[in-house]
């Protein structure tokens, strides 16, 4: 890894396992940057990043998350570490393409290391990120999953594929399972016929 002024002053950039180590020490320097006041510095002594004579500059604009600066959010599937980053550093906690099940199971998870801390997790906005692929037959949910490689029973499963009504109830399962927030994944960008099918048949019911 090079090291430099850099490096001292933001904090290196690790490899991808180590990366997942230094996430915790990742969140506690980022906050403490983010709280600080403008036009001090601070230094940071942490397991995985040491920073000297940081400046914490640009402050962020947003200053919505419940610890200053930016919402943070935390995703993932971890059973132990994941939820406890999520109960100590996030205003908003998401599963990207998982199923129903999955995300019963692992929202269970984080509520309970928010228990375990002391905090309210109605305090966290749940939510999920699925690919889409509405059509208004058959024919036409199995051509938009051809166009973008996938098999419309997998995404019916791990997804928001069907018909436009089938969509309206599969996110109202996902609600039942404690999304309060879903982020759709549009893939075959050049298909508007597709936006304006969910546009009008789709987001007017959730």
């Amino acid at each position: 890894m090079v090291r430099g002024r850099a490096h001292r002053l933001r904090g290196p950039v690790p490899r991808h396992r180590r990366a997942l180590r230094a996430v915790r020490g990742t969140a506690r320097a980022g906050h403490r940057a983010v709280g600080d006041p403008g036009g001090e510095r601070y230094d940071f002594e942490g397991r995985h990043y040491r920073l000297a004579d940081s400046p914490a500059l640009p402050k962020p604009v947003q200053d919505g998350g419940r610890r200053g600066g930016p919402p943070v959010l935390v995703g993932g599937l971890g059973k132990k570490r994941t939820p406890a980053l999520a109960a100590a550093y996030a205003d908003e906690f998401n599963l990207p393409f998982v199923d129903v099940d999955t995300t019963r199971e692992q929202f269970g998870r984080v509520r309970a290391a928010c228990e375990d801390v002391g905090r309210d997790p109605s305090s966290l906005t749940w939510s999920n990120a699925l690919v889409l692929c509405v059509g208004t037959d058959e024919a036409e949910i199995a051509r938009r999953a051809g166009a973008i490689g996938r098999e419309v029973d997998e995404l019916r499963t791990n997804g928001l594929a069907g018909t436009p009504q089938e969509v309206v109830d599969k996110i109202g399962t996902y609600a039942e399972a404690g999304a309060q927030r879903v982020y759709l994944q549009v893939l075959d960008l050049a298909d508007l016929d597709h936006l304006h099918l969910v546009a009008e048949e789709v987001m007017p019911h959730v």
